[in-house]
């Protein structure tokens, strides 16, 4: 019953908080309380069946917020430390990426981490885990796996590895560290004079780790920077308030929060003396830049310190904070907004209206304001992201190389080429030219590798059979279907050029670690040149 408690509980914290919405709402929400105890207690009593208690619990809860916005959440005590994982990045282990290809076989090293424990103890890509602390691997799946290989910094987990060269069976013990996955991909020089740092989240420390890249790059002879924060999902605003810290002078305003509760309103400025106000910036943004990474760029375009290219960005501009509850459940729950130096909110999606089906929609740019940046007076928006000041070309995929992705197909033909091959060239020499061996490899693999004409061409038959038109457009589709219609091979072959960079990211990255694997990237990157010949004066 506890957790009917904890139901309870948050319903409680939910009917102190409507207090400012007047005796109409409390009343609303307390009437909502009343019926929900008595529904409790009248099944309970009368249900003919053992109430699932833990399932009414859980679906209740996550029903009642799916009505607010998707960053408001419940966190279950057993869900806790896997959620902090998430959130922090941090875990202890070996700090390698398994792969679990089948059930009853063999756990694989997909990826280790540049120095990790996995590394200095000897383990390497495609070795074969058989047990775990004497229990077979065998009948386990990968979740199940990486729990074993889990624990407390300092203790030890014993293997049995099968190697991947030798085949040689070994005992390899491995002592667990405290494993944080690096926010920083990647920090380098581009060419002579641009440095660059690749960014994936905002954890612990970030502000640190790129502080210290900065300065490297800085003593490398860089004259100007590219932050690269493309698909950068965000993290702890503290961290990236740090970041812009590092560029603009102290005092300066990096964002406020305005909630309903004026206890949740607060205003951040710099605290500490910047490294740098004078170096020219580029950062680089996308339709996946959210959260921490748009309050860095409008930051930073508000206080006309860098210059934003790319695309549009996702467009959150809402704060969380975590509430404890009863039981040692969370509740991670929205309480403001944030606002640029400029004052825009760039938060995209209204989720206080809804639709009549539930769903919301985005606001319009007809109801968006101007605001004015705070040094040249430049106009920008809110209510949409950041929009850049450098528009990039797109870049966009094809339905098959998302299907060779997502289904794991290059990851998998990676593995098969490292046990082929005990080395390769070194990373900037290295190029893929096996692609019929891949080709060989994926045609025997089961995925979908439609076209997105023929996908369409699918879907468009299944109406016109629902709508019994299939006689009458039966000679028409016929035609459209062989026009569009494509072996697996053909089409593999027909889109080499498109999925090579893919094969080589994932072979680079299990001989020279995850920053190689960026390197490759880069290579094939065509918003770089762009970015790199744009005009980068702030105007």
């Amino acid at each position: 019953m506890k957790k009917i408690f904890a139901t309870a509980a948050i319903v409680a914290a939910i009917l102190n908080a409507a207090s400012a919405f007047g005796q109409s709402a409390n009343f609303k929400l307390g009437k909502w309380l009343e019926t929900h105890r008595a529904v409790i207690s009248e099944l309970t009593n009368s249900y003919v069946d053992t109430l699932p208690i833990d399932r009414m619990n859980r679906a209740g809860i996550d029903a009642m917020l799916e009505q607010l916005d998707p960053y408001t959440e419940f966190v279950p005590e057993e869900e806790v430390e896997d959620f902090q994982m998430n959130i922090n990045r941090v875990y202890g282990g070996i700090g390698a990426i398994i792969y679990k290809p089948d059930k009853e076989g063999n756990v694989i090293i997909n990826e280790p981490y540049e120095g990790s424990p996995a590394v200095r103890f000897g383990l390497q890509c495609g070795d074969e885990i058989m047990e775990i602390d004497g229990v077979s691997t065998h009948g386990l799946d990968a979740a199940q796996c990486s729990e074993r290989m889990k624990g407390k910094p300092g203790t030890v987990v014993k293997f049995k590895v099968k190697k991947v060269y030798t085949n040689e069976i070994k005992d390899i013990d491995v002592t667990r560290e405290r494993i944080h996955l690096p926010d920083i991909e990647y920090a380098g020089m581009l060419d002579d004079t641009t440095g660059y740092i690749s960014q994936t989240k905002f954890t612990e420390n970030v502000s640190k780790t790129l502080k210290d890249k900065y300065l490297d790059l800085k003593k490398q002879g860089m004259k100007r920077f590219i932050l690269d924060l493309r698909s950068n999902g965000g993290g702890l605003m503290s961290e990236a308030i740090k970041i812009v810290s590092l560029f603009v002078p102290k005092g300066s305003l990096v964002v406020s929060q305005k909630g309903r509760d004026p206890k949740d309103d607060a205003s951040y400025t710099t605290v500490s003396e910047p490294i740098d106000t004078v170096t020219p910036i580029a950062i680089l943004v996308d339709g996946g830049t959210a959260s921490s990474s748009e309050i860095v760029s409008g930051a930073l375009q508000d206080l006309d310190r860098a210059v934003i290219m790319g695309r549009r960005t996702y467009g959150k501009g809402l704060v969380q904070i975590i509430k404890r509850l009863p039981y040692n459940n969370q509740l991670k729950v929205t309480i403001a907004k944030y606002y640029t130096p400029s004052g825009r909110c760039v938060q995209a999606i209204d989720y206080s209206k809804r639709n009549e089906d539930g769903s919301v929609g985005y606001i319009p740019d007809s109801l968006t304001h101007e605001f004015k940046t705070l040094k040249l007076g430049r106009s920008v928006r809110d209510g949409g992201g950041i929009t850049p000041d450098v528009t990039l070309p797109p870049y966009s995929y094809s339905r098959l190389v998302y299907s060779l992705v997502m289904n794991g197909i290059i990851e998998q033909y990676a593995l098969k080429y490292v046990a082929e091959h005990q080395s390769i060239a070194p990373l900037d020499d290295y190029h893929f030219t096996d692609y019929e061996d891949f080709v060989a490899y994926a045609k025997d693999k089961k995925f979908d590798y439609r076209s997105s004409a023929m996908a369409l061409f699918d879907q468009m038959k299944k109406d016109i059979e629902k709508d019994g038109l299939q006689e009458k457009a039966s000679e028409a589709m016929e035609a459209l279907k062989k026009a569009l219609d494509i072996e697996k091979e053909e089409f593999l072959r027909m889109k080499q050029d498109e999925i090579v960079p893919y094969i080589e990211e994932e072979i680079v990255t299990r001989y020279y670690y995850q920053p190689a694997g960026v390197k490759i990237r880069l290579r094939y990157d065509k918003q770089l040149p762009t970015a790199l010949s744009a005009d980068w004066t702030v105007k």
